[in-house]
């Protein structure tokens, strides 16, 4: 019930105001974010650098409205590339393709997918294609396709797997040898197309995990969840894989201690790092995950 709440407090304007203007919520909200401009993500980048983990960038955004706006997001993503590039770091950003106009025209989505993709490609980095709700899964992987086709080793895709579909997208992308970051799932879905019931998406990501360890093309096991950590792990003991077959991913300002842990341990620890403007629904599903922190926004919004 209560991430149901936070789910459709995502796209309420009048508690996006409140919490904006909440000096309050301040420290939670920098927890998360790791800025609103591209300056303030890459000093966080580079503490980051420095205790030996990576990162992905996400320029936040989400369903913009003009074509306008879709093709200044492209830009952008253009302009992080390159300064990736001039400084040195990791060129690897996560993208959503409806900050790229997907809900507008997907031949336009795809022109600036393919520029982008390719301008990353020409400097050996890196693009990450996020998964959003279930209306666009099937169009995101079908973009996916065409332009792994082109740039195998330059883009990945993400699967949730909360979705019960997901058991036949992961044997899809594992014999197209593609890169998936899996992950649990943090959309609201509806009982017809995805687990109800927390242990049994737990399940399904634990079949996941195991699958694309014994046959995936370098997984991001993206997790907070100390006992799938364990159970990768486990892996790692047995002999059955080792640490440079896959690379764990988590979330920035989530688990601080466990990332650094992983890092020192050997893993490939790999940080996603999210900045910019438009962070409010970002930042409402990280609270709908985690509810210790709606308690604490609770309270700092009463004190307000």
């Amino acid at each position: 019930m209560l991430r149901a709440m936070l789910m459709w407090l995502a796209g309420n304007q009048r508690m996006e105001r409140i919490v904006r203007g909440s000096r309050l919520t301040r420290p939670l909200i920098v927890r998360f974010i790791a800025g609103e401009d591209l300056d303030d993500a890459l000093v966080q980048i580079r503490s980051i650098l420095a205790r030996r983990q990576t990162v992905t960038l996400d320029l936040l955004g989400e369903n913009v409205a003009t074509q306008e706006a879709a093709q200044a997001a492209a830009d952008a993503y253009l302009g992080v590339l390159d300064r990736l590039h001039a400084e040195n770091l990791d060129v690897n950003i996560s993208i959503k393709l409806t900050m790229l106009g997907l809900d507008l025209d997907e031949d336009t989505t795809w022109e600036r997918l393919r520029t982008i993709v390719g301008r990353a490609a020409d400097m050996g980095g890196f693009v990450r294609i996020d998964m959003e709700g279930s209306p666009y899964t099937e169009r995101t992987l079908a973009l996916f396709r065409r332009i792994h086709d082109l740039h195998a080793e330059h883009v990945g895709i993400v699967l949730q797997s909360m979705l019960y579909r997901t058991e036949t997208d992961l044997e899809e992308m594992i014999a197209r040898k593609a890169r998936v970051r899996i992950v649990k799932g943090a959309y609201q879905e509806p009982e017809t197309i995805a687990y109800p019931r927390k242990a049994d998406v737990d399940a399904a990501y634990r079949r996941h995990v195991e699958r694309l360890l014994e046959a995936g093309t370098y997984p991001a096991i993206a997790t907070h969840d100390e006992a799938m950590l364990d159970l990768v792990r486990g892996q790692v003991r047995s002999g059955r894989v080792t640490t440079d077959q896959f690379e764990f991913q988590m979330l920035y300002g989530v688990r601080r201690d466990l990332q650094q842990q992983l890092a020192n341990e050997g893993y490939g620890m790999r940080v996603y790092v999210p900045y910019g403007t438009s962070w409010y629904p970002y930042f409402m599903r990280r609270l709908a995950e985690r509810p210790a922190n709606v308690f604490f926004l609770l309270r700092q919004l009463v004190r307000s």
